[in-house]
């Protein structure tokens, strides 16, 4: 079946609704952490050399960027120092700014979803990740948001390992006000899965949302449990899931990375949320993990409040990282 798109305008325009000021707040740790390092590299230094390049790179790694990227950076800046000749200590910051714009833009970090069919079958949306990252509230979070704008939401209950994920599920269907399809603990998460999108068919739902097992111990046993699921949503609604939603928490730093690695080589990830970034210095997680794996990052998670989960726009992020 032929994808449809649509802009972000349409199905997630109300997330740019949400307060800038709370994505200057939730990076506020990060950005203080970041900027005072860079300050102290380039302390009594008139223009960029070789010793505030060598600094910089200890920085960004040490912020959670990553070293594939921060490699990446470093060239982009001396490449930038060669042309120039002289850049100044003064002009970093904006050059810093520029080059991590241009290296997510790279990654294709487009706010474009597939539409519904052409039978107005519901968009699905199947999120995975391991216990503890926060999956079951950014599931919430995002049912909240789509039923806010108008849509009608139905939530599936596959994380049928843990009793207490189904239970929070339950929690935050009726603190949202959304349909759930539930079959309880150690039920056939394809079960559900299916029952999920046969509901939400029925009910002409506009968005479905599959929460699902993160046992990454595992990996053979996650990685055919998960193609099963996505064969018995393809059977209710063709092309489905459309979008395979990688939940991370940010404030883990590396362990994220090696998440984020995992996850791909089990299942086919074409969107990431990353959580936690307030409280955290690790911000730069979000810049390495989008460019190492050409992964777009959809949503950041910057606070704990129900409305802090936004869409992420990689201009207002780094505006704020380095405000």
């Amino acid at each position: 079946m032929e994808a449809f798109f649509f802009n972000i305008m349409g199905l997630f325009d109300f997330f740019f609704r949400a307060k800038k000021e709370n994505l200057d707040e939730g990076l506020a740790i990060s950005k203080q952490s970041f900027l005072s390092k860079i300050t102290r590299a380039i302390v009594g230094k008139s223009k960029v050399d070789e010793e505030v390049l060598d600094q910089l790179e200890e920085i960004l790694i040490s912020s959670d960027v990553g070293v594939q990227t921060t490699l990446k950076i470093i060239e982009r800046i001396q490449n930038r120092v060669s042309k120039d000749k002289v850049l100044n200590t003064e002009e970093l910051n904006g050059i810093l700014r520029t080059e991590i714009i241009g290296l997510l833009a790279e990654n294709n970090a487009k706010f474009d979803a597939p539409n519904p069919s052409p039978q107005n079958d519901p968009y699905v949306i199947m999120v995975v990740g391991v216990n503890g990252v926060g999956k079951t509230t950014t599931i919430g979070k995002l049912a909240y948001q789509f039923k806010k704008s108008g849509k009608k939401v139905v939530l599936g209950a596959a994380d049928t390992f843990r009793a207490a994920a189904v239970d929070q599920l339950i929690i935050w269907s009726e603190r949202v006000g959304v349909e759930i399809v539930q079959q309880g603990m150690n039920a056939d998460p394809a079960s559900v899965a299916f029952d999920t999108l046969q509901s939400a068919k029925a009910q002409k739902a506009d968005v479905v949302i599959i929460d699902t097992a993160g046992r990454l111990h595992n990996k053979i046993n996650l990685m055919a449990e998960l193609s099963k699921i996505k064969r018995v949503m393809e059977k209710v609604i063709p092309g489905a899931p459309h979008e395979i939603l990688l939940v991370i928490d940010g404030s883990t730093g590396q362990n994220a990375f090696e998440q984020a690695k995992q996850f791909s080589q089990a299942t086919e990830i074409n969107a990431l949320a990353v959580t936690k970034l307030d409280g955290t210095a690790k911000g730069g997680v979000v810049i390495g993990i989008s460019d190492q794996f050409q992964i777009p990052v959809k949503y950041i998670g910057v606070g704990e409040g129900i409305e802090d989960l936004q869409v992420f726009n990689k201009y207002e992020f780094v505006d704020s990282f380095f405000k």
